[in-house]
């Protein structure tokens, strides 16, 4: 029986969609409130972007930093979290006796853009080597300290992986890696709507996360909070007017921030909107969203592990909204690039209307199938999928 919450989406109803976590899905709700956001914007653009914008984006900020644990002062705007990281990673001035650490279930645009500051200032890349399947949280703190060194300038540390779904510790790592004199750059692009944030308690240097996954706000808001120390070392990817501004009444970090050129800025201003109806979805607000979307992936991967005779890779407290499961050894190997899509997810896609992603584990040197829940999704979607796999 589809979900009553599907209504509010305009998914193909003929599709299981098991891949909110690739890139989201927006209620329909919301984009109607952004069309009309771009109607008042094309009606008078000038007052719109030049007049209007400014405050507009000062109120989903505020909204949106409460909402995340952090002040918003703290905070800013970008399109997505894999532009934070960017922002972050190439504001260092690193030197070639300095190291960052990666891991490798961290997501591969954000590693890319580690590998490159780092051999543009002859520096080095360490990965640490975290387990898949795991057990514990512990097992993730010790394969990080581990490859920490007296050169490590900074750590990036999903909140959530992308290919395997899992949460990580991230206040302990903040705490550990800050003992051992390393700052931490946390890439929680999954994390805001799948979890409950407390930025400015954890107190990471960087944080960035998406609005456009769990939050389900429209593709193209996303943010970036850094810690009141560092912004000043901390400059968008993107330099614009506010670089020589004279304004005394924001700091420098927030003008530059909040002007990189045109574009289109309703998804920001849609922010708000989708925090709103999301939270008016179930009686108990997020919090019981949240812990409906959690305990149906439990539901989810369980039946699939059934059905491929598997165990589970993870406990449940290490899981939120996503959850990966292996795959039986095919001797397949894993794909030439990361825009190649498993001939397996084609197969779901085209001859059972299931779109899945299917990924490969470095850590586990196998293939694995990343299922994630959403309001909108079904028990009935995941036996759809286990059948599928199994057949």
């Amino acid at each position: 029986m589809p979900s009553p919450y599907r209504k509010h989406w305009s998914i193909d109803p003929e599709l299981s969609f098991l891949n909110h976590g690739s890139f989201g899905a927006c209620p329909t709700a919301v984009l109607k409130h952004q069309s009309q956001l771009r109607g008042r914007m094309e009606a008078s653009l000038v007052r719109f972007m030049a007049r209007e914008l400014e405050g507009q984006v000062d109120r989903a900020r505020a909204i949106l930093a409460d909402f995340v644990g952090a002040q918003p002062a703290d905070l800013v705007f970008v399109p997505n979290a894999t532009s934070g990281a960017n922002a972050v990673l190439r504001s260092m001035e690193l030197t070639a006796d300095d190291e960052i650490l990666v891991t490798n279930h961290g997501y591969n645009a954000c590693n890319n853009a580690v590998d490159f500051v780092t051999r543009r200032a002859g520096a080095r890349t360490v990965t640490a080597d975290l387990p898949f399947p795991v057990e514990s949280d512990d097992q993730i703190i010790d394969a990080v300290l581990q490859q920490v060194s007296a050169r490590t300038r900074l750590a990036l540390i999903d909140h959530i992986t992308s290919a395997t779904g899992l949460i990580l510790p991230i206040a302990k790592l903040i705490g550990a890696l800050r003992e051992r004199g390393v700052e931490t750059l946390v890439d929680g692009a999954h994390a805001p709507g799948m979890l409950e944030l407390q930025i400015e308690r954890w107190n990471p240097a960087y944080y960035t996360g998406n609005c456009h996954k769990w939050l389900c706000a429209p593709k193209g808001a996303a943010f970036l909070w850094v810690r009141s120390d560092l912004q000043a070392g901390v400059r968008p990817t993107v330099i614009s007017h506010g670089a020589n501004s004279k304004r005394t009444d924001r700091s420098l970090f927030q003008q530059e921030f909040g002007w990189t050129g045109t574009g289109d800025p309703t998804s920001i201003l849609c922010v708000p909107a989708a925090l709103e109806f999301m939270g008016s979805l179930m009686d108990g607000g997020w919090p019981a969203l949240r812990r409906y979307n959690h305990e149906m992936v439990l539901a989810g991967a369980a039946t699939v592990q059934a059905a491929l005779g598997v165990p589970a890779a993870a406990p449940d407290s290490m899981l939120g909204s996503l959850a990966s499961i292996l795959l039986p050894d095919d001797g397949l190997g894993s794909p030439a690039s990361a825009f190649d899509v498993d001939p397996l997810q084609l197969r779901l896609f085209d001859d059972h209307a299931i779109e899945v992603p299917i990924m490969w584990s470095d850590a586990a040197g196998r293939r694995l199938v990343r299922i994630s829940a959403q309001a909108y999704n079904d028990p009935d979607e995941y036996e759809r999928l286990a059948q599928a796999l199994s057949s």
